[in-house]
C-alpha cells in the first residue's frame, strides 16, 4: 500500500488534474490511497466567504459564483458531455448548501469556527469527488471515500486533534472491506463522534494522509507539491537554494515547524512512528529525484547544516524582575497562561540567573498575550517584585539545522561570524540540548539577508557574490565599470567573485537594479530609467536593499557625499573611496570612521587617496603593524604637479602644460586645486595620521609658489588669466633651478610628527630628481630601513589608474 497525498496547486486546473491520472497509471499494479486538496486558492476564497457574509456584505455571492464557474469549467474541460449531467448536479447541489450556510451566517452576522470548517470542507470533497470520476472514466478501478467517515476528531473546531486509536480502526477496517486499487479521500477533514465536520489546521492535508499512512502501514507515503522536495531555504527569497536529497524526521520536523512550508508540521509524527519513509515529489517535474525523509540518513560529517529556514513576524515577550530568582512555577504559570488562550510557543530562552524569561510569539498574538499574561502576573507587579510584561515586535527567529552539527565543531560560531560580519544583530538565541538546531531572534528586516548570508556560509561554494553601490560614474567611475566588466569572468573563475553593480549614481541622476546592472548599457540605463539622484534617497534605497556583502564605492570629490560614510559604516556596509574629504577632514571624524568600521566590521580603505593605485597606505600600515616604526616620509604626492614640472621646459609657457595637464586627466576639474598644494597637504596628512599622528589640515606647514592673486582666482578662467600674467614669474622659478643644475619637485614631508608641504630645488643626487612624468614616489625611512629608505614609486594620477586602485580596493574589502 502506498499512500499519495496531491496539494492544492498539483490540482488547480483541469491540465493539472489529466497530469495526476497519467501518473498514477504509470505507477506498479498495487493499491494506492489519493489524498487531494482543494483546488489551488479556493480555500482561501471560501473563508473569504464566511468572513464577508458575517459583515452582512453581499458580495460573497459572487465569490461563490466563481467558485461554481470554476469546478463547472474543469468538469466540461475533463469529462466528455455524455458524463458531465451528474456531476454538474453534483457540484450545484453542494453550492446551493454552501449558500444557505453562508446565508444563515449573513443573517446572524457571527461566523462560529465551527460554520468556518463547514465552509471549508467544500474545497476538500469536491476535488476529492471529480478526481475520482477522472479516475474512473480514464478506466482506474477508483472511488471516492469521504474522510469525515475514518478520521474522527475532538471538537476543537479550526484545528482539531484526531482520536487515533478510533481513526485507526475505521481506516483499518474499510480499506481491508474495500478492494479497490484507487482510493481518493479528501484531505484537511475530518469530523467528530456527532458527525460534525472538523478540519485538522492549514496544510492539514498532508495530516491526513500520514494518519492514513499510518493506520495502514504504508510501505511510502509520497506528498506530491509544486517544488522538487525541501530545499536547504525558502527559494523565492535565497535563489541558490537547492533541494536536499535525504533528510532525517527530526530534521523535517525541525525545518517545517520553522517555516519550511512543503511539509505540514504535524504529518511528520504519525509516519516517524511506524517508519514509512516520506518522498517530497514535484508534480509538474516528476522525474527529480526529490526529497526522502525517513528515519536515517546518509551523513556527511563535513555537511553538519542540512537546512535554514525561518519564521517572520515575531514578537519577544520578556517576563523579567528579580523576585523571580529562586522561586519556582514562573515558568509554568506563564505557559499555562499562553496556553489558555492558545497562543503557540515558537521559541524560549532563560536567563541562567533565572531573572528573566524570554519567549517568541506570532505578533497577531501580541495583544491577547500581554492581557493574559499581565492578569496572571498581577499581584507581583503590583508588588513590582517583577516588571511588567516587555514586548518587542518587527522581529523574526531564523534556525539552522542539521543533525550532524553535534559532531562538528565551530557551527554557531560560523553561523553568528557570519550574520555580525553582515551587520545583523541577534537578539536572542536558543539551542536544543540535541544540538539538531541553533535559533536565533533578529530584526524582520534582516530576514532576507540573514538567509542569504547562513545559506552562502553553509551550503554555498565559491562564487561569494559581492554587492556593490557605486558614487560618481565621471572619468574614474566610468573607468572602475570599464575594469570591472572587462575583468569579470576572471573574478568568477579565479577568485570566485561574483560583482554585481547593483546601484549606480551621478550627480544628476541614480538608477538601481536587484539583480544587477548590464554594464554595456549603464549609461543608457542611468540616462534614461534613473531617478533624480539625492544622497540620502540614495542611501535609502541602499538600506531598502538590505543586501549582504554590500560595499558602497565613493569616485566623486564631493563633501557631501564624504559625510555619509559613517551612516553606511553603522549599517556594515564597506566603505572604498578614491575621495580625500573624509580622511583629511578633522580629526575626530577621521578616528571615529575608523572605530566604526572595527565595530560594525564593515571595511574602510582609501588607499587611492594617496597615489591613486600605488600600494602607499597598505605598506605603511603593513610596515606599522609587523612593528616597524616610521622616522620620516618624504614624497612627491601629486602625480599632476610632477608632470608639469617635468613638461615645463624649453619655451613652453606654465599656462601650457597647466592646461595640457588638465586636458589629459591628471588635474582636478579645477587645476588650482592641484597647484595651491591643498590635494597633497590632504594627502600627507593623511599618511601622518596613519603613522598616529592627530594632526589637523591647519597643522600642516605649506609654502605656497602660487601667487596670492592666481589663489584667490574665482573661477577656472580667471586662473588660467592670472597665470598667464604671471608667466615671467614661474619662468624665473625654473630658470633659476636650471642654473644650479636642479629640477623643480612639489615635496611632502613628515618627521617628528610635524607635516610640511612646498615647492624644492632638488639636487642630481636625490631620488626624485629623476622621477618622470605624473610619477610619484614615497620615501619611508624607518628603523627598518635606516640606511636605505624603502621606496614607493610609480603612476599617481589619471583616472585608469585610480580605478585600477578603487578596484583593487574592492577585492581587498571582499577579503
Amino acid at each position: 500500500m502506498q499512500v499519495l497525498k496531491f496539494g492544492g496547486s498539483s490540482v488547480a486546473h483541469s491540465d493539472a488534474i489529466k497530469r495526476i491520472c497519467s501518473l498514477l497509471k504509470q505507477k506498479p499494479k498495487g493499491r494506492y490511497a489519493i489524498v487531494v486538496s482543494a483546488l489551488g486558492n479556493v480555500t482561501d476564497q471560501l473563508i473569504q466567504c464566511g468572513e464577508l457574509a458575517s459583515e452582512r456584505k453581499n458580495i460573497y455571492k459572487n465569490i461563490l459564483e466563481e467558485i461554481e464557474i470554476r469546478h463547472l469549467n474543469i468538469i466540461r474541460e475533463l469529462f466528455p458531455i455524455t458524463d458531465q449531467s451528474h456531476l454538474i448536479s453534483w457540484i450545484k447541489k453542494n453550492i446551493n448548501d454552501l449558500e444557505s450556510l453562508c446565508d444563515g451566517i449573513f443573517q446572524v452576522e457571527e461566523l462560529s469556527k465551527r460554520s468556518l470548517d463547514k465552509i471549508m470542507s467544500f474545497g476538500e470533497l469536491s476535488s476529492s469527488f471529480l478526481i475520482a470520476e477522472k479516475l474512473k472514466q480514464s478506466g482506474l478501478n477508483a472511488i471516492c471515500k469521504d474522510s469525515r467517515d475514518l478520521i474522527m476528531t475532538n471538537s476543537q473546531f479550526g484545528c482539531a486533534q484526531v482520536d487515533f486509536i478510533t481513526s485507526n480502526h475505521h481506516i483499518i477496517q474499510f480499506f481491508r472491506e474495500k478492494t479497490y486499487e484507487y482510493i481518493v479521500l479528501p484531505g484537511f477533514i475530518g469530523s467528530t463522534l456527532e458527525n460534525e465536520t472538523t478540519t485538522l489546521g492549514r496544510g492539514g492535508s498532508d495530516y491526513t494522509a500520514s494518519i492514513l499512512a499510518a493506520a495502514l502501514s504504508a510501505n511510502l507515503l509520497e506528498i506530491w507539491t509544486d517544488v522538487s522536495g525541501m530545499m536547504t531555504a525558502n527559494p523565492k527569497i535565497v535563489n541558490q537554494a537547492f533541494p536536499i536529497k535525504e533528510i532525517s524526521y527530526e530534521e523535517a520536523m525541525e525545518l517545517s515547524h520553522f517555516g519550511a512550508k512543503v511539509i505540514y508540521p504535524p504529518t511528520i509524527q504519525p509516519a516517524m512512528k511506524k517508519n514509512i519513509p516520506i518522498q517530497i515529489k514535484n508534480t509538474f517535474s516528476p522525474i527529480d529525484p526529490g526529497t526522502l525523509i525517513y528515519i536515517s540518513k546518509n551523513t556527511n560529517i563535513n555537511q553538519p547544516v542540512t537546512g535554514i529556514s525561518g519564521i517572520q513576524n515575531m514578537a519577544l515577550l520578556t517576563l523579567e524582575g528579580s523576585g523571580m530568582v529562586g522561586v519556582p512555577g514562573y515558568s509554568k504559570r506563564l505557559f499555562e497562561a499562553l496556553s489558555r488562550e492558545r497562543i503557540n510557543v515558537i521559541f524560549i530562552t532563560q536567563s541562567s540567573s533565572e531573572h528573566s524569561i524570554t519567549t517568541g510569539i506570532h505578533e497577531r498574538d501580541v495583544t491577547k498575550a500581554k492581557v493574559i499574561i499581565d492578569s496572571e502576573f498581577s499581584q507581583e507587579i503590583h508588588q513590582k517584585r517583577i516588571d511588567p510584561l516587555r514586548i518587542e515586535k518587527d522581529l523574526c527567529i531564523i534556525a539552522v539545522v542539521g543533525d550532524n552539527m553535534k559532531n562538528l565543531h565551530g557551527t554557531s560560531g560560523k553561523m553568528f561570524s557570519s550574520l555580525g560580519r553582515n551587520s545583523i544583530n541577534v537578539r536572542a538565541i536558543a539551542q536544543g540540548s540535541t544540538e539538531k538546531n541553533i535559533s536565533a531572534v533578529i530584526r524582520k528586516i534582516d530576514f532576507k539577508k540573514a538567509l542569504n548570508t547562513l545559506h552562502e556560509a553553509f551550503f554555498e561554494s565559491p562564487p561569494k557574490q559581492i554587492n556593490l553601490f557605486i558614487c560618481g560614474v565621471g572619468k574614474v567611475g566610468s573607468k572602475l565599470l570599464e575594469q570591472i566588466d572587462q575583468q569579470k569572468n576572471y573574478l568568477l573563475e579565479e577568485l570566485k567573485l561574483q560583482v554585481r553593480i547593483i546601484g549606480l549614481a551621478n550627480s544628476k541622476k541614480m538608477y538601481f537594479n536587484n539583480h544587477g546592472i548590464h554594464l554595456i548599457h549603464w549609461n543608457k540605463l542611468l540616462k534614461q530609467e534613473g531617478k533624480k539622484m539625492n544622497i540620502y534617497s540614495f542611501m535609502g534605497e541602499v538600506w531598502k536593499f538590505n543586501l549582504r556583502n554590500s560595499l558602497f564605492v565613493d569616485n566623486t570629490a564631493s563633501e557631501e557625499m564624504a559625510m555619509t560614510y559613517d551612516k553606511f559604516l553603522k549599517n556594515g556596509i564597506g566603505v572604498i573611496t578614491c575621495n580625500k574629504i573624509a580622511c583629511s577632514s578633522n580629526y575626530e571624524h577621521y578616528k571615529r570612521l575608523k572605530i566604526l568600521s572595527r565595530h560594525f566590521k564593515a571595511p574602510f580603505l582609501f588607499e587611492t587617496n594617496v597615489g591613486a593605485s600605488l600600494p602607499v597606505i597598505s605598506t605603511l600600515n603593513d610596515l606599522i603593524n609587523s612593528g616597524d616604526k616610521i622616522n620620516k616620509i618624504e614624497a612627491v604626492l601629486s602625480g599632476s604637479l610632477n608632470f608639469i614640472f617635468n613638461h615645463f621646459i624649453g619655451k613652453k609657457s606654465f599656462l601650457e602644460v597647466v592646461q595640457e595637464a588638465q586636458s589629459k586627466g591628471y588635474t582636478e576639474p579645477n587645476p588650482c586645486i592641484d597647484l595651491s598644494g591643498l590635494d597633497v597637504m590632504r594627502k600627507i596628512l593623511i599618511l601622518a595620521r596613519e603613522c598616529g599622528a592627530p594632526l589637523e589640515l591647519s597643522d600642516i606647514r605649506h609654502k605656497s609658489f602660487l601667487p596670492e592673486t592666481c589663489s584667490k582666482a574665482t573661477s577656472i578662467n580667471n586662473f588660467y588669466k592670472k597665470l598667464d600674467e604671471y608667466r615671467d614669474y614661474f619662468f624665473q622659478i625654473r630658470d633659476e633651478a636650471e642654473k644650479e643644475k636642479k629640477r623643480l619637485r612639489f615635496i611632502a614631508r613628515y618627521e617628528n610628527g610635524e607635516a610640511s608641504v612646498g615647492l624644492e630645488s632638488i639636487k642630481e643626487n636625490h631620488p626624485f630628481f629623476h622621477l618622470e612624468g605624473k610619477d610619484n614616489m614615497v620615501l619611508y625611512n624607518t628603523y627598518r630601513y635606516s640606511e636605505q629608505p624603502l621606496i614607493i614609486k610609480g603612476a599617481g594620477a589619471g583616472a585608469e589608474v585610480t580605478a585600477s586602485g578603487v578596484f583593487s580596493d574592492i577585492i581587498k574589502a571582499t577579503k
